[in-house]
């Protein structure tokens, strides 16, 4: 079965925390207090902590690491617990977000040094940047609201994968196969899609893949999951039509797994999730790139570009191991 476990410095939040496991980390380091948003105490937290999170991983399958990227344990932690459960031989998929761009330039830095470090500990990164989600909220959306938004994306990233290994449906897929398509994929891209109307197969479908979080990427995709879940209203037709929307985009040499589920709980709904996985190294700075996420990347880069080119104008002299760290 599936198991949510939440990993946590602030001992407070997870007494809040509704998740069957909760599990502290960095006691001696935090004392039971947050980072302060800072993610070298999050990855010191999760390294004094790693034989307790190397045994609450023990005997997984398939292990979904879910933060928000820019603050102190999301983003100094994850990468982390990505490495153990990689290291261990379960199939690991990260399924973050990238913060708004009103969240200020800090913390869109600190989230892309940590989603650097978390896509070379993972098989499969999903990034949703929060801005796109922007474009499908209402205006007059409530901030708390849009923060929830968020959070339920993720949520349905990670239950339609597992849905389609764990949930007996009309069509099952075998975990090999979905491990096939994620194993060593990179960085991979998210869209869902949900419907009540009287074309919900065709509304649903449309929306998962044209939505601002998969855009027309998934056609340089290699690989493809996508589940579709309905109620015992759903039929073969409606199935059919939203694989038909889902192939006549995605490559035709593309490795395209599915699975279709019935759950009472989505009478008169239709719900598809795509996983499109497989593509180049520089997709995730397409992904990442509304204007401000864009000047951040630029800025990033240039500073790199600086640092180097000054480097190479100096003389051959020692130089002292903490300048040396600054430009490792």
């Amino acid at each position: 079965g599936i198991e949510f476990y939440a990993i946590n410095t602030d001992s407070q939040a997870l007494v809040n925390s509704q998740a069957q496991h909760p599990l502290q980390i960095g006691e001696q380091l935090t004392r039971g207090l947050g980072t302060g948003g800072n993610p070298n105490l999050g990855e010191q937290a999760a390294e004094e902590s790693k034989e307790v999170i190397a045994n609450a991983l023990r005997d997984s399958d398939l292990v979904f690491i879910t933060a928000g990227m820019g603050g102190g344990t999301g983003s100094g932690a994850a990468p982390v617990v990505a490495q153990i459960a990689k290291e261990a031989g379960y199939l690991t998929v990260g399924v973050v977000t990238y913060p708004f761009s009103f969240e200020g330039r800090k913390r869109s830095l600190q989230a892309l040094e940590a989603l650097e470090k978390l896509e070379r500990s993972v098989d499969t990164l999903i990034v949703i940047p929060n801005d796109r989600l922007l474009d499908i909220a209402d205006e007059n959306m409530p901030l708390q609201d849009a923060f929830l938004l968020a959070d339920d994306v993720l949520r349905q990233g990670v239950q339609g994968i597992s849905d389609i290994i764990t949930i007996p449906g009309l069509v099952n897929v075998d975990f090999a196969d979905v491990k096939a398509v994620m194993k060593n994929s990179g960085t991979a891209m998210l869209g869902v899609g949900v419907s009540s109307s009287k074309n919900r197969a065709q509304e649903a479908a449309e929306q998962a893949t044209l939505a601002p979080l998969i855009g027309s990427s998934i056609e340089a995709a290699t690989g493809v999951v996508y589940n579709i879940t309905g109620g015992k209203d759903i039929t073969l037709q409606e199935v059919n039509k939203v694989s038909q929307i889902v192939t006549s985009l995605a490559d035709p040499s593309a490795n395209i797994i599915f699975g279709a589920v019935v759950d009472d709980r989505y009478n008169g709904e239709i719900h598809v999730t795509i996983i499109a996985t497989g593509f180049p190294q520089s997709f995730q700075k397409s992904l990442l790139a509304d204007p401000k996420g864009a000047r951040i990347l630029e800025a990033k880069e240039k500073a790199a570009s600086l640092a180097t080119a000054a480097a190479a104008q100096q003389p051959a002299v020692a130089v002292p191991t903490w300048s040396r760290r600054l430009f490792s």
